[in-house]
């Protein structure tokens, strides 16, 4: 989870609002959001326990073209596309070290789903390694930040009471789509189910649990960047934190933050290229279409799709913008995690873990959702309208596609 979206986003954020309640409500929110989200999640991974995610889910509940769809959404945005973010934010924070050059993102983003396709065990060795170091290096910056008191005379920190404004502007419910695409990854457990030791148990643990940590980390690191820089640095930037530890630490100190963050996006490469290419196989396996993704290696590892979403990510990583990329995605996400969300209230006889207060959670996340999606389509009809556009090749691909029988 811990990635791209909490190192860009608030520079985005800040061009459209700028109080910091507002900053901290967008934040706390989206939290709350990825909870509810989670408790749902963990409800149908341990329902199905089949790997294979919001395909699985989809398929099963409303109609095996629902399940298509977002199979589809995720090959060719859900995972490909935060890949190719995290390759340009590795290039914007690397850039003070290697300078104007695409290279460093281009590398990892080839090298690392190769890691990838040899077993479950190295994955899962190198994905652990890769987020423990993810998640020091974020607690270190939180702990220097609150420690040292601000350098600049203008910080960003606005405690005043304009936030009661802020928050009816369309530009809230567009910030709000840059805070969940930066929860993305609360399900990802649950793609992978049948790689879960103890389903029942550690499922719920693993994306509630994670839930909850990353809202508090989150919300901690945007007082942090508010604390020390001004909103005149900091709106409209991609390198939020490069600039917030540059005018602590200076000019060496900021080069090494440039370098780590650069560094700890590694893990949120190898965790898209790790999961992602688990939603193609598992349609690979059930359509004629996809059928050649369907094969596997020695060790079970579905190679071809590994190959295919990672050939995907470098298109958009040398075709897109940073911005119309993140919303674009954003968009069509959230749309699919609503529609996922929906389903859950389908399931008349739960086997495994049930959501608390049912069907409440479902009922506030699918409100909000909708709401927000209509904001943006109003806001950013262009970005809106492409995520709409790639449902529909979707499914005019599943009309020609035939079940394998």
């Amino acid at each position: 989870m811990i990635g791209t979206g909490v190192f860009t986003s608030l520079g985005f954020q800040l061009a459209v609002v700028q109080n910091t309640w507002t900053i901290l409500l967008l934040w706390v929110f989206g939290g709350i959001m990825a909870l509810l989200g989670a408790l749902v999640y963990a409800e149908l991974g341990t329902h199905f326990r089949r790997t294979g995610g919001d395909y699985i889910f989809l398929s099963e509940t409303i109609h095996p073209v629902v399940g298509y769809l977002y199979a589809w959404v995720s090959l060719v945005v859900g995972f490909s596309a935060p890949i190719a973010i995290a390759a340009m934010a590795m290039n914007n924070y690397l850039r003070p070290v290697f300078g104007e050059t695409v290279l460093p993102g281009l590398i990892f983003l080839v090298l690392i789903p190769a890691v990838h396709i040899f077993s479950v065990s190295s994955s899962a060795k190198f994905q652990n390694g890769m987020t423990f170091l993810k998640i020091l290096f974020v607690l270190v910056l939180i702990g220097l930040g609150l420690a040292f008191g601000t350098n600049i005379e203008s910080p960003a920190l606005n405690f005043s009471g304009t936030w009661k404004d802020e928050i009816l502007l369309p530009g809230f419910a567009v910030s709000l789509i840059y805070v969940f695409y930066a929860y993305t990854g609360w399900n990802s457990a649950a793609y992978i189910i049948e790689e879960v030791d103890q389903p029942k148990k550690n499922l719920p643990k693993a994306l509630i649990g994670a839930t909850l940590l990353v809202l508090v980390v989150y919300v901690l690191l945007q007082l942090v960047l508010l604390k020390h820089a001004s909103v005149s640095q900091l709106s409209g930037q991609v390198q939020v934190a490069d600039i917030a530890f540059g005018n602590l630490f200076g000019p060496n100190g900021a080069l090494w933050v440039s370098l780590f963050i650069g560094i700890q996006l590694i893990a949120t490469i190898s965790g898209y290229a790790w999961v992602g290419p688990r939603v193609t196989y598992a349609m690979a396996k059930d359509y004629k279409l996809w059928k050649p993704l369907a094969k596997v290696n020695a060790n079970e590892i579905p190679v071809r799709a590994i190959i295919l979403n990672t050939g995907i990510s470098l298109i958009l990583f040398i075709s897109g913008s940073f911005e119309q990329i993140m919303l674009y995605a954003g968009f069509i996400l959230q749309l699919m995690s609503t529609v996922t969300v929906y389903s859950s209230l389908k399931i008349k006889k739960q086997e495994g873990f049930k959501t608390p207060f049912k069907p409440l959670p479902q009922l506030i996340y699918i409100g909000f959702s909708v709401a927000l999606m209509g904001y943006l389509l109003v806001d950013r009809p262009l970005e809106s309208l492409a995520g709409i556009g790639i449902l529909f090749l979707g499914w005019g691909l599943y009309a020609l596609d035939k079940k394998v029988t």
